[in-house]
C-alpha cells in the first residue's frame, strides 16, 4: 500500500483529502505544519507528499527544501495563491505539481496517480548507462562526470533521465513540460531553458550531449 503524507494547517482539508485518499487505497499520515512534516519524513518513508504553502512554524516551500536534502519524495503543492510567480518558484524547487485552492479532491487524486505513474518507470530502470565519461545510474539516481559524482536538483535528475531514456529523439518544450512537470503551463518556456542551462553547467565537458533544436526543443545525443 502506497503511503501519502498530507500537510495542511486546515483540519477540514486534512479530513477531506484523507477520506478520498483512503478510498483510493492509500495509507495516510497527517501533519499540520512544515516542521512536523520534515521530522516525519526524516523518520518514515512516503510515496507522495501533499503540501500546503502557507503554514505556521515552517512554510511549505521551506519544508520541501529541507525534505529534499535527504529524500526525493514526489510533492504536490496546495496554495490559495494563484500567481504565476508562486507556481514558477514551486517548480524551480522541484515540486511535481501545483494546485490552487479551492480544489477538487477528485482532481487531486487524479494528479497524485499521474505523478506516481510518471515516477514509476524511473524506479524500475535497472540499466547503468555510459556516454564517454558521463555515467548515469537511474535506479541509484547517480550521475558521474569523469568518475566524479555531481549533485543535481530533483527536477534536473528527472530532466536528464527523461532525455537519456529518449536519447536521439527530438523533444519539444511542451512535451518536456507535460511529461516532467505534469501541469498546464501558463507562461513562456523559460522553466525548461533554465533547467537545461543548469544541467549543462553540471555536466561540464559533456554539456554538448544535450543539443538545442532551434524552434523545437532539445534532445540527448548519444
Amino acid at each position: 500500500m502506497q503511503k501519502i503524507l498530507i500537510v495542511d494547517d486546515e483540519k477540514k482539508i486534512l479530513e477531506v483529502i484523507r477520506e478520498y485518499a483512503e478510498f483510493n487505497g492509500f495509507e495516510v499520515s497527517e501533519a499540520e505544519n512544515g516542521m512536523d512534516a520534515v521530522k516525519m519524513c526524516q523518520e518514515h518513508d512516503y510515496d507522495m507528499i501533499v503540501m500546503d504553502v502557507m503554514m505556521p512554524k515552517l512554510d511549505g516551500f521551506s519544508a520541501v527544501k529541507e525534505i529534499r536534502k535527504e529524500k526525493d519524495i514526489p510533492v504536490i503543492m496546495l496554495s490559495a495563491r494563484s500567481e504565476e510567480f508562486d507556481k514558477l518558484f514551486a517548480f524551480e524547487l522541484g515540486v511535481d505539481d501545483y494546485m490552487v485552492k479551492p480544489f477538487s479532491p477528485k482532481e487531486l487524486m487524479a494528479r497524485i496517480n499521474v505523478v506516481l505513474t510518471r515516477r514509476a518507470p524511473v524506479e524500475k530502470e535497472t540499466e547503468e548507462m555510459a556516454f564517454d565519461g558521463l555515467k548515469i545510474n537511474i535506479p541509484a539516481r547517480e550521475v558521474l562526470v569523469d568518475d566524479v559524482p555531481i549533485e543535481l536538483t530533483p527536477k534536473e535528475y528527472e530532466l536528464l533521465f527523461y532525455l537519456v531514456a529518449n536519447k536521439n529523439i527530438a523533444l519539444s518544450r511542451d512535451k518536456l513540460l507535460q511529461d516532467i512537470w505534469g501541469y498546464d503551463y501558463f507562461g513562456d518556456d523559460r522553466t525548461i531553458d533554465t533547467h537545461i542551462k543548469n544541467l549543462r553547467n553540471n555536466l561540464g565537458n559533456y554539456r554538448d550531449k544535450i543539443v538545442t533544436l532551434r524552434g523545437i526543443g532539445y534532445k540527448f545525443e548519444a
